[in-house]
């Protein structure tokens, strides 16, 4: 792991376990109400995270990536998770429309994807993962953007 400071940080993954491990680490410092966004391309391995992180926390369930239902609910570890895939969100009238702003209510944890196709309509990130797909494997840049941010990045 490279880090610049505190709230960054970038890590080159050579495969998907070292995502799930990288997932692993993650899922033991999520906090109620922390909001995640996902950045990169198809395949980039934005929903193997979220698998990873739900598995770390014993969801045995299958994880999907909820590219038609736009966003899958979890209740797992004592925590009510929101896996979002905003990949084919229209606008903003699909999104009031689907109840999703009653969502964000400070008490769930947000892991969404795409969450460029909804600015202005989800709270900001606690945290942004960036993946960048290599030649080999992955390389993942990790931002923090606030306090719960930075106290998460600096666990791992």
């Amino acid at each position: 792991m490279h880090s610049n400071d505190d709230s960054r940080t970038s890590i080159n993954l050579a495969d998907e376990s070292a995502t799930i491990a990288l997932a692993q680490r993650l899922a033991a410092h999520l906090k109620p109400g922390m909001v995640i966004y996902l950045h990169g391309n198809l395949g980039a391995g934005k929903t193997t995270l979220v698998r990873g992180m739900l598995n770390a926390l014993g969801y045995t369930g299958r994880v999907k990536s909820p590219t038609y239902t736009l966003v899958e609910p979890y209740h797992v570890a004592g925590l009510d998770l929101r896996h979002f895939d905003l990949y084919r969100l229209i606008d903003e009238e699909e999104w009031e429309a689907a109840g999703f702003r009653d969502e964000f209510d400070g008490h769930s944890v947000f892991l969404i994807e795409w969450p460029e196709h909804a600015l202005g309509l989800i709270p900001q990130a606690d945290v942004i993962i960036d993946f960048e797909i290599l030649a080999e494997g992955r390389k993942v840049k990790i931002k923090a953007n606030t306090a719960i941010g930075r106290e998460c990045l600096k666990q791992l």
